[in-house]
């Protein structure tokens, strides 16, 4: 069975590959997204949804719904041995964006808003498709998909112009591509579970420190209202046929935090996992390319994970597009390896050591845990300028594409943004330049008061003018993905030529 040629194959419909897919159905790219489960997934999984994502995700009209079915926390609880420490969360460094918050959201709801937009833009996910092959030549590839289904299973040979492989840790494209996926195992056993609990209190995250480990709980609202996560008690294995984890379990991996003060009841869901932390050798073989957990997966320390296969998503998708249409010069699509791959490994390593110091047997961290820390969290707390820095990261707002080769520099100084009013941005923001995020600021456009992210917003380029108090200007060349690609200042023959030319080399 083969059917017409397509653009581009989508391998996995978790939320990298459906962010994916919208994208370039929007931009109208031939598409098809198969995944070999039945069903999109029904439990949390991934649960918390950062700033930057938002933003991207406004652009594909999704964003709205998502923090309608979300919920903004504003503040973690830290429960240290003799005190409970209130830290705001998200409460300073995030002046330049209409979300200043970490969205608490099922992973469940985050695809199946994702899957309910792609279904308005007329395309459907394909379930129990499995691809068994895949190969390439000059102007294409060759994908042999197997159709499982209700009655015998079914091969049917697929061409399309790119395949992309948003298909997971287990990656049958990065297998059949020969692309290495290189790192380590963790050595404990954590517990999963979503569940009601009670001796907590609402509205916040929550966290136990003490010698063996950290407990944490986030507040999920549905499947139910807590996600808490922990490290299992024992590593003995499990007879055969024993259930994976029981609610018991984990009430007593609760109790050696908590003293037994909060009571789980009503799980809707438990699991136990082992966690990774590696990464593809290479984002791209020829025509196919790697995203989200294909390419790289790590601890879940500061809800990076599926925030950064979202981003993986939006910075591939117009550029295939782009490459479809013959525009855009015949390096764009090598641009998508040199921006995101040093992203994966900086995420690995911001998620890896906050990880390993919560999780680590030695006995000189455990004693910190247990003795150093409840002394320093306090001073840590107040200090504002460390915490601006840490959120600024963990929200993903900081990431750049400076050293790109889509990232161009024209002549005149870079702008201090306190000048041009822009929001309440301050001073570390000044002097933006090609390959920064453009930031974000209430705007009156058309007699209305919206954001400039919000005029700005679909997968297009945008050329914004902005008139200077002093009379100046400042130009910018805004990518589709919301990231600077060329910008000069001042009215000057020599800006608007470099403009020209980057014009006909990147877009077209």
């Amino acid at each position: 069975m083969q059917r017409d040629p397509i653009d581009v194959l989508i391998v996995g419909a978790g939320p990298t590959g459906l962010t994916l897919a919208v994208q370039l159905a929007l931009l109208g790219v031939r598409i098809r997204i198969i995944d070999r489960s039945a069903d999109r997934v029904h439990e949390s999984r991934a649960l918390a949804l950062q700033p930057r994502s938002l933003e991207v995700l406004a652009g594909l009209g999704v964003t709205d719904g998502l923090v309608a079915a979300g919920n903004r926390a504003v503040q973690v609880k830290l429960h240290l041995r003799d005190r409970v420490l209130s830290v705001p969360l998200f409460d300073l460094g995030l002046e330049d964006t209409e979300y200043p918050y970490l969205l608490f959201l099922s992973q469940a709801e985050t695809e199946r808003l994702l899957e309910e937009r792609l279904a308005g833009l007329g395309i459907t996910v394909e379930r129990q498709v499995e691809l068994t092959d895949l190969t390439q030549d000059a102007g294409s590839v060759t994908a042999v998909l197997r159709h499982a289904g209700t009655g015998p299973a079914a091969d049917e040979t697929v061409r399309a112009a790119y395949a992309v492989g948003c298909d997971g840790a287990r990656s049958a494209v990065r297998r059949i591509a020969g692309i290495p996926f290189k790192g380590s195992t963790y050595p404990q056993t954590f517990l999963l579970a979503d569940a009601e609990a009670d001796g907590l209190e609402r509205g916040a995250a929550h966290a136990f420190a003490s010698a063996k480990g950290i407990l944490l709980f986030f507040p999920l609202g549905s499947p139910a209202t807590w996600r808490l996560l922990a490290i299992k008690r024992t590593t003995a294995a499990r007879p055969p046929g024993a259930p994976e984890a029981t609610l018991d379990e984990v009430q007593a991996a609760v109790d050696d935090y908590t003293g037994g003060t909060v009571r789980l009841h009503d799980a809707a869901w438990i699991t136990e996992f082992r966690i990774h932390l590696r990464a593809a050798a290479r984002y791209r073989s020829g025509r196919l390319f790697l995203a989200g957990d294909a390419a790289h997966i790590h601890s879940p320390a500061g809800a990076q994970g599926m925030n950064t296969g979202i981003q993986d998503a939006v910075n591939l998708g117009w550029k295939l597009a782009q490459a479809l249409a013959g525009t855009g010069g015949p390096n764009l699509l090598d641009t998508y390896q040199a921006e995101r791959q040093p992203v994966g490994k900086a995420v690995l390593r911001l998620s890896n050591r906050p990880f390993r110091i919560a999780t680590s047997l030695n006995p000189l961290v455990r004693f910190a845990r247990s003795r150093v820390s409840p002394v320093v969290a306090p001073l840590a707390a107040k200090a504002t300028w460390g915490r601006a820095r840490l959120f600024r990261t963990i929200s993903e707002l900081g990431i750049g594409y400076r050293r790109s080769a889509l990232s161009v520099n024209g002549p005149g100084p870079r702008v201090n943004w306190r000048q041009v009013r822009w929001g309440r941005v301050k001073s570390r923001h000044s002097g933006l330049r090609a390959g920064d995020r453009l930031p974000d600021t209430p705007v009156v456009y058309e007699g209305e008061t919206t954001t400039l992210h919000r005029v700005l917003a679909g997968p297009a380029w945008h050329l914004l003018h902005w008139r200077l108090p002093d009379g100046g200007a400042a130009h910018y060349l805004v990518r589709p993905d919301g990231y600077i690609g060329y910008c000069y200042m001042g009215d000057n023959d020599e800006g608007a030529a470099g403009l020209a030319e980057y014009l006909n080399r990147w877009v077209g």
